[in-house]
């Protein structure tokens, strides 16, 4: 089966190479069986993150660069993986906050379980979090607790940059995903649930980077936002989507 693993990447030319490297070391060793890709999804970087991406796609035969000159990890995920010809499309923090034994176990989940989508989890009980301040988790928490209220939803974690999916079930939602910033995530894993695909959520080893560019209070802002959208509005797509899949 064909797999594209999608890297998302802003100003990133200090760490690029040392995560794509482990990446392809991971797979080679763990996944033989899979054609895979890395894809490197560059979206507005302005330091020498586009020469890096280059020479790793010149390097690696498995990788390939993409330049998105706007900002937004939902966009730059949505235009690669709308692209993805692969059985399956993933994607990961280039700083691999989550341990990469977390991908063969998620691949497992959607190709002999037949989820439609595996997400990684911080807030589960065998989930293991390292370096993340109080304020960090009080705040995942939170929000996990607001959008479950809300929607209703099975899952606990929308955030965590760590998500494996059937191509074909996202070909059927990708289209109706508003959202081109950090709500990306949310929105599309609710849209997911609400129209009938089936969500699996595994926990990870998670280490928190320091270093992270997020800025806190403006992600919270926008997810707020987010949230009011799809619940006041927002979820009469799923009604299309649902529609649409009777007909396939």
């Amino acid at each position: 089966m064909k797999l594209d693993i999608v890297i998302p990447v802003l100003n990133e030319e200090r760490g690029l190479s040392r995560s794509i490297d482990a990446i392809i070391k991971y797979c080679d060793e763990n996944l033989p069986s899979w054609n895979y890709r890395v894809v490197i999804a560059d979206n507005g970087s302005t330091d020498g993150t586009p020469e890096i991406g280059e020479f790793l796609a010149v390097e690696h035969q498995v990788v390939s660069y993409v330049r998105i000159h706007q900002k937004g990890r939902g966009r730059a995920l949505k235009q690669v993986w709308s692209v993805s010809k692969s059985d399956i499309v993933a994607y990961m923090d280039v700083d691999l906050s989550t341990d990469l034994e977390a991908l063969p176990r998620a691949l497992y989940q959607v190709t002999e379980r037949k989820m439609d989508i595996c997400v990684g989890s911080r807030l589960l009980s065998k989930s293991i979090v390292e370096n993340r301040s109080f304020y960090r988790g009080f705040i995942s928490r939170c929000y996990s607790l607001l959008f479950r209220l809300l929607f209703f939803v099975s899952f606990r974690d929308a955030q965590c940059g760590f998500k494996v999916v059937l191509k074909s079930s996202l070909d059927d939602v990708l289209e109706h995903v508003r959202d081109s910033g950090w709500f990306f995530d949310t929105e599309l894993l609710i849209l997911f649930e609400k129209s009938g695909f089936k969500v699996s959520e595994i926990p990870v080893v998670w280490v928190d980077d320091p270093n992270s560019k997020v800025n806190v209070m403006k992600t919270a802002w926008g997810d707020l936002k987010g949230l009011f959208r799809l619940r006041f509005g927002g979820l009469s797509v799923c009604k299309k989507i649902i529609s649409n899949r009777s007909l396939t």
